[in-house]
């Protein structure tokens, strides 16, 4: 797993000159095919980014800047970054070089300070071999197969790499507690058969809101959670909530989709857009959100029953915003904040074991009820489950599956033989 690496104390440094911006320290962050460096500044800098070939390299220069003291050097991890090299150049300015393993694609951008850090310049690596999101999600295909295939569930495990999240009164970062959470997840989600999970986030590096939903697509994720700690002011404000996109939100990635309609043809069935006029792209789209949307209703629901069964809830409904991860217009997506980081005792039960596995037992429950009634045709799980008609007697529904009535009692809970007409029984 990827970490931190921090320069020295800027005790060590040298004389910085007049007018010069002092480079603080560069984090480093490897992901599984990124990596990003941040590089900690004392005020906005002007650079510029040159590759080079034989062998690869990322030139950065940035105009009259010093580096306090010398870089440190990426984990043995890392697949693009090898060695970070520094100099000065032209008397004032920095010249940072990057030593890569192969060819990148790199991207550069400036942050503002914000209550956690200062100013800020990043630069993303990203691994040329592979193809832009862009590319991915118009290959992606949502066809049936003959053969039956798992329910994917994708857990995103919210913030991650420098954006901690947010900040218990004992020091918890949120970033950690939702990874711990969404690996326990996932492996309930493993161990049922028929289902298996894809963690979005399975270390400690940032994933753009964007990417988050072109992994799960990728994986072709019939569920997306995504899974965070929520926090306020007022350390007295505590509970459970679960948010769907808002009707704004979902209007506003239908204008998106519209915008960018030749990377949208397979968001809809495989449907292209490109010969579609605006009117009839809006309809086709809203069509496939509007089912996407009752389905996270109905799943945010469930969720939201079974939540309050192991913890108070902060609101007794489904609420609504306009999260940017949820804004998949094909998988239904829910928003779960676990608890308040900022209450002091929900950040004790945050981290205590024992109510990580009540959190995840909660959601994998939700989880199984929600796909008991609405598991896609194609899929093992739907192969395992039986609605009750009119005249079906459990008896008859074992000798169906030849499986025995006991073990057909013990798979669903029953305490005897009683069922009734729309009941969804479990086939072992």
């Amino acid at each position: 797993m990827s970490r931190i690496l921090v320069l020295a104390c800027c005790l060590l440094a040298g004389p910085v000159l007049a007018g010069q911006a002092r480079v603080d320290g560069i984090r480093i962050w490897a992901a599984p095919d990124n990596t990003r460096l941040v590089f900690d500044v004392s005020k906005p800098v002007e650079h510029s980014l040159l590759t080079l070939k034989n062998p690869d390299r990322l030139v950065i220069d940035i105009e009259s800047a010093k580096l306090i003291p010398d870089p440190a050097q990426p984990e043995e991890s890392d697949g693009l970054l090898r060695r970070v090299r520094a100099a000065a150049r032209n008397g004032d300015d920095l010249r940072v070089v990057l030593d890569l393993s192969g060819k990148v694609r790199p991207q550069s951008f400036l942050l503002r300070p914000n209550e956690k850090y200062g100013h800020r310049l990043v630069i993303d690596l990203h691994d040329a071999e592979l193809s832009p999101v862009r590319k991915v999600l118009k290959s992606r295909s949502r066809t049936l197969s003959d053969v039956p295939r798992d329910i994917v569930v994708a857990i995103d495990a919210g913030h991650g790499g420098e954006d901690p999240g947010a900040l218990g009164a004992r020091g918890t970062r949120e970033k950690n507690v939702t990874l711990g959470l969404a690996r326990r997840l996932a492996r309930r989600i493993n161990r049922e058969p028929g289902m298996r999970a894809v963690l979005v986030r399975d270390g400690d590096y940032y994933v753009s809101l964007r990417k988050r939903i072109a992994k799960a697509r990728d994986a072709r994720a019939d569920l997306f959670i995504s899974i965070h700690a929520d926090a306020f002011r007022d350390r007295s404000v505590r509970g459970s909530s679960v948010f769907v996109l808002s009707q704004r939100g979902a209007s506003s990635e239908m204008a998106r989709l519209v915008a960018k309609r030749e990377n949208a043809s397979d968001l809809i069935g495989g449907v292209s857009l490109d010969d579609k006029d605006d009117l009839l792209a809006r309809v086709l789209i809203d069509l496939q959100q509007s089912v996407t949307y009752e389905g996270s209703v109905r799943f945010a629901r469930e969720t939201l029953r079974d939540l309050g069964k192991i913890n108070k809830l902060h609101k007794k409904r489904v609420e609504k915003a306009g999260f940017a991860v949820l804004k998949a217009p094909d998988i239904p997506s829910v928003l779960v904040e676990t608890a308040f980081i900022s209450n002091p005792a929900e950040e004790r039960r945050l981290n205590d074991t024992g109510f990580q596995e009540r959190l995840t037992g909660a959601l994998m429950a939700s989880i199984i009820r929600y796909f008991n009634h609405v598991a896609p045709a194609n899929t093992r799980f739907a192969a395992r489950r039986h609605i009750i008609r009119r005249g079906d007697t459990l008896s008859e529904i074992a000798d169906i599956y030849n499986i025995g009535v006991n073990r057909l009692r013990v798979a669903n809970n029953l305490r005897s033989d009683t069922i009734r007409i729309g009941q969804v029984l479990r086939i072992p």
